[in-house]
């Protein structure tokens, strides 16, 4: 019976300190399935807003790209247009400046210029020495012999003004005549000055916003490719974590089906462990006496409480 109640009580030692283990393992692993499953719904938001994150760069990026594109073209349209217009006026001033020449040959000789004389190469010195005649000049082509040759299409400035009916001298009309060529020149140098200032306006401004442009793509790309770097840790970490609570999910069905084993194992023992000690107590302490007894002890006093244990009983 002593053996017995050895055994009982290594028995509930061994079940108390089981349960406290399990019950330990059990809270470690509920805490770390809770955590694992914090960590998963966060990752899964943040690779939501990262995905966010990423096609707004990317569209920002593609838009970055379209404007640079429709820039580009814009800036060569009007680099286009302003060589046009310089071209078309210069040849328009080399118009006006010969047919001012021309009229300054008649009414103002002093005032005339004379076309430059020919330069002879040593192949023309040579026939001149031999007695020989130089081919002659070609006439200047474009536009009315003036070898003008690219003038731009004007807008039509409608009816030329009715003439003054008042006489006047040859060279009082020469003057005004001079007078407004002048004034063309002066409108033409005007516009092409206007136009020097506006398309170095231009091009200072589209080298800036290339320049801008360039800055914020670079900027703008690193920024994509660090969130996209992000976004691929996160999802790599996202699926550790899917593995992890699966293991842990695991482990705790397997502690839980240990502690319900232990409850099996335990519970009867557990239940009874003070009723059945304090009986094999009381059993033990009974034989002891009768032993007692059989070795000489006063033998009326344990029949008198056998007899109150019958009536007990």
């Amino acid at each position: 019976m002593k053996k017995e109640q050895v055994d009982d009580e290594s028995k509930m030692e061994y079940c108390e300190a089981q349960f406290d283990q399990a019950d330990d393992k059990k809270k470690a692993t509920e805490g770390s399935i809770s955590d694992l499953e914090k960590a998963i719904a966060d990752a899964e938001g943040n690779i939501v807003t990262l995905k966010e994150e990423i096609d707004a760069l990317g569209d920002g990026i593609r838009s970055l790209d379209k404007s640079v594109v429709e820039a580009t073209e814009q800036r060569q349209e009007e680099s286009s247009d302003h060589t046009s217009l310089m071209a078309s006026n210069t040849a328009a001033k080399q118009l006006l400046d010969f047919a001012k020449n021309r009229l300054n040959k008649f009414y103002n000789p002093k005032l005339y210029k004379a076309p430059p004389k020919r330069e002879l190469t040593d192949e023309d010195r040579a026939t001149l020495a031999a007695g020989g005649t130089l081919a002659p000049t070609e006439a200047p082509g474009g536009i009315a012999g003036t070898g003008v040759t690219v003038l731009a299409q004007k807008a039509d400035p409608g009816p030329p003004p009715a003439a003054p009916k008042e006489f006047k001298k040859k060279g009082e009309e020469s003057n005004g005549i001079i007078a407004m060529i002048d004034l063309l020149i002066k409108d033409l140098d005007k516009e092409m000055t206007e136009s020097e200032f506006t398309d170095k306006d231009a091009q200072g401004d589209y080298k800036t916003f290339m320049s801008d442009s360039a800055s914020k793509r670079a900027e703008d790309s690193k920024m994509l490719t660090d969130k996209e770097g992000t976004k691929a840790d996160l999802q790599a970490s996202l699926q550790e974590n899917g593995a992890a609570k699966d293991s842990a999910v695991k482990e705790l069905m397997a502690t839980e089906e240990y502690i319900s084993s232990l409850h099996a194992d335990c519970d009867w023992l557990i239940k009874y462990f003070d009723i059945r000690k304090e009986a094999r107590t009381n059993e033990i302490d009974a034989m002891q006496k009768a032993k007692a007894v059989l070795s000489g002890a006063d033998y009326s006093l344990l029949q008198t409480k056998a007899k109150k244990s019958f009536l007990r009983q």
